[in-house]
């Protein structure tokens, strides 16, 4: 069974979905972690019996020192792919060279990197918003994508828009995880 493992840093629903959905069925989630001791998906950890690991990100002077603590961390689970749901880190170098990893991002990228792509999607001029999930590259969310999926927007208030992009991005993520472990 292939072995993964989750990264996120917020509430976890993303990571809930793939523990409801692909966990012990489709593959292996071998370990979480999270670099924010407060996230809310520790909870969904504990839950499923998963290993768990906080590594804080604020208690290092750099962000090559945390990446390097991260990926000797990872290395301890012998992974077939990382999955960074809700992951708010920019990854250097020392992450991207020794780490196959994908990450979920809320626009159809390229359009809107970074934070508030729910947010720039829904007020630009294109009809549609969506989600992609990408391989994860020391350029942030620049790496070869891997799917997308859209939504119209056309008709949808912010909250009913925002509502369908976090719906969909649970899908494409699954979606995603098992195209690239076929």
């Amino acid at each position: 069974m292939k072995r993964i493992a989750v990264l996120f840093s917020g509430s976890g629903t993303n990571f809930e979905y793939i523990l409801k959905h692909l966990h012990n069925n489709k593959l292996e989630v071998a370990v979480a972690l999270t670099n924010n001791p407060k996230a809310g998906g520790i909870t969904f950890a504990e839950e499923y019996n998963i290993p768990l690991k906080i590594i804080d990100s604020k208690g290092f002077k750099s962000r090559k020192y945390f990446d390097r603590e991260l990926v000797k961390e990872l290395q301890k689970y012998h992974l077939d792919l990382v999955v960074l749901a809700g992951f708010m880190r920019i990854l250097t170098p020392i992450f991207t060279e020794a780490v196959t990893a994908i990450n979920l991002h809320p626009s159809l990228l390229p359009r809107h990197k970074g934070l508030h792509a729910i947010e720039k999607s829904y007020e630009d001029e294109h009809p549609e918003g969506g989600v992609t999930v990408h391989f994860v590259t020391s350029e942030l969310d620049s790496g070869k994508i891997i799917l997308q999926k859209s939504i119209l927007k056309e008709g949808l208030s912010f909250d009913d828009y925002y509502k369908r992009v976090r719906k969909i991005e649970k899908e494409a993520l699954a979606e995603a995880i098992l195209k690239v472990l076929e």
